[in-house]
């Protein structure tokens, strides 16, 4: 599998054209990757572009590729997004690379009332350019065209505002309904709690909403995987698997 890497200006740019990648790019395929003239490699810029391209040179100070091939990938449809309550450690950072690998197409940071960990001021900032490092990283990893955009971190009451474009998806263990039996047909929005679970009050203003609950199996899962198994669910409905 060829190596893929970022170019964020790749759409302005046509075959037979020569790209240089920069920065980190430029020194993990050069130092890291010892990636040399002539190997195959591609390139995207995060947003629908993929390109297919060939390194003419790779020293320390710059890496440059002339693009064969480039294809541009429209967003999927119905989309499918992972609002991911905030959790100690690194479980929600897990969750969130594991979610791009998958395929998801929006991560929404939730500061849940049993959220132990707190998202404010430079924290706030810091921990979301974090989890869109993780984004961008699982999406290389990944090959994807297209990556996932990470919202703002949102409380309960902004949640509930995104019904308004989103069918939110509450995974509860104490639902009636299945996660396959979850209409497919719009833009679908998994909710996942905090390792202590969704408040009751919570539920209720998400229920207003006009949220759907949908459990997965028989067994609890963790803040970590739970999203990850819905997702996994979900897209084989959909058609994307």
């Amino acid at each position: 599998m060829a190596h893929c890497y970022w170019h964020d200006a790749l759409a302005e740019h046509a075959e037979g054209d020569v790209v240089a990648l920069e920065r980190e790019e430029a020194h993990h395929a050069a130092v890291v990757s010892r990636m040399r003239r002539g190997e195959r490699v591609l390139v995207s810029d995060g947003r629908g572009t993929l390109a297919e391209g060939v390194i003419d040179r790779a020293e320390r100070d710059g890496v440059e590729v002339v693009l064969h091939r480039i294809e541009r990938v429209a967003p999927p449809s119905p989309r499918l997004g992972l609002a991911q309550a905030l959790a100690k450690g690194d479980r929600a950072e897990l969750a969130v690379q594991a979610a791009t690998e998958l395929g998801v197409d929006a991560i929404v940071p939730w500061q849940a009332r049993r959220s132990v960990v707190q998202w404010k001021g430079d924290r706030a900032e810091k921990a979301l350019e974090r989890w869109r490092k993780v984004v961008r990283e699982a999406g290389k990893q990944a090959i994807r065209p297209l990556l996932p955009e990470v919202a703002p971190v949102v409380d309960t009451a902004r949640l509930a505002g995104l019904a308004e474009a989103w069918q939110l998806v509450v995974l509860d263990p104490a639902a009636e309904r299945s996660i396959a039996e979850v209409p497919v047909d719009r833009d679908l929005l998994l909710v996942v709690g905090p390792e202590g679970g969704i408040d009751p009050a919570e539920l209720e203003r998400l229920d207003a909403a006009g949220a759907l609950r949908a459990r997965l199996g028989d067994h609890v899962l963790r803040t970590s995987t739970a999203g990850l198994a819905a997702a996994s669910a979900l897209s084989l409905r959909l058609g994307r698997w």
